[in-house]
Order: structure tokens, then C-alpha cells, then sequence
């Protein structure tokens, strides 16, 4: 539950909307950087040497990059479509949905770029094993440290009050 505020709805409509793009920010530069490198890979001479499973994973990982950078860069358009229709704290609350909606197809991206990388290579099976700590990694950061930390109930003291 968030800490108490002497705020106003509007206030909180305001101040979240600033802390969510300042955290879609980070995220939007990393797609964006990461899916214009990917763009580029198609066009390398070293592409052509990719077998149909590596092919397919690129197709993957491009898919998801694109998803992830329109859902990522969404709530700026959202937030500009409604601006001035008196729907702030609905719209923060949708743009908030669309980025962990983005963060989910970023983990896919970054998922599904490691894969592809690591299979050239290391031309092995051990490829799919550390692909798949990485993801449980990246899922423990992400999601499961947040849903943790919502969850344990804090202590007033330790935080001086």
C-alpha cells in the first residue's frame, strides 16, 4: 500500500504520472538501442550463415523488440491523446498497465536476443541452460523483488516516524 500523503487526487494523478515516465524512460532507451541493433543484424554477412532455428529465433526476438518498444513508448501517446479530458489518474493507471505489459516483452526480447547469441556462440546445448537462469534471473529482479517487497509490511520505526 503506498505511504500516506497529504496530496490531492490530482496531486497523486500528477506525481505518479511523473515517477512513471521517469522509470519508462530507462526502459524505452533499452528497447529502442536493442531493437535498432537487432534491425541491423538482418543486413550483416554473417546472418546469412544462420540456420533455420537461429532464423526463427531472430524473427521471435525482432516480433517481440517491435512489440516491446510500441507498448513501452504507448503511454506517451495515451497521456497525449487524453491530456486535457480530465482523465489523469485513469490514464496513469492504464499507462502503468502498459508498461509492465512492456517490461513482460522486453524480458522476451532480451530473452530471446541471448538465446540467438549465445547459440552462435557457443554452438551447444548449454546455450537454452544459461538462457534460462538469465530469464529466472531477470524475473526474480523484476517481478518477483517488487511483488515481494509490496508485500512485507513496513517497519515505521526503522524508517523513523
Amino acid at each position: 500500500m503506498e505511504e500516506e500523503r497529504r496530496e490531492t487526487e490530482k496531486e497523486r494523478a500528477d506525481r505518479r504520472w511523473t515517477e512513471l515516465l521517469q522509470e519508462v524512460r530507462v526502459a524505452q532507451m533499452g528497447i529502442q538501442i536493442l531493437l535498432g541493433f537487432l534491425l541491423s543484424v538482418a543486413f550483416t554477412e554473417r546472418f546469412t550463415d544462420l540456420g533455420p532455428i537461429d532464423r526463427n529465433i531472430y524473427v521471435v526476438t525482432v516480433v517481440f523488440g517491435s512489440a516491446a518498444t510500441g507498448t513501452l513508448i504507448a503511454p506517451v501517446a495515451l497521456h497525449r491523446f487524453v491530456t486535457g479530458h480530465r482523465r489523469k489518474p485513469q490514464t496513469v493507471e492504464w499507462a502503468a498497465r502498459l508498461t509492465i505489459t512492456g517490461l513482460i516483452l522486453l524480458l522476451f526480447t532480451v530473452t530471446c536476443a541471448l538465446l540467438l547469441i549465445l547459440r552462435v556462440v557457443l554452438d551447444n546445448g548449454m546455450a537454452w541452460w544459461i538462457t534460462g537462469a538469465l530469464f529466472l534471473w531477470f524475473v526474480a529482479c523484476w517481478f518477483m523483488l517488487p511483488f515481494w517487497a509490496r508485500s512485507v509490511r513496513p517497519d515505521h520505526q526503522a524508517m523513523g516516524e
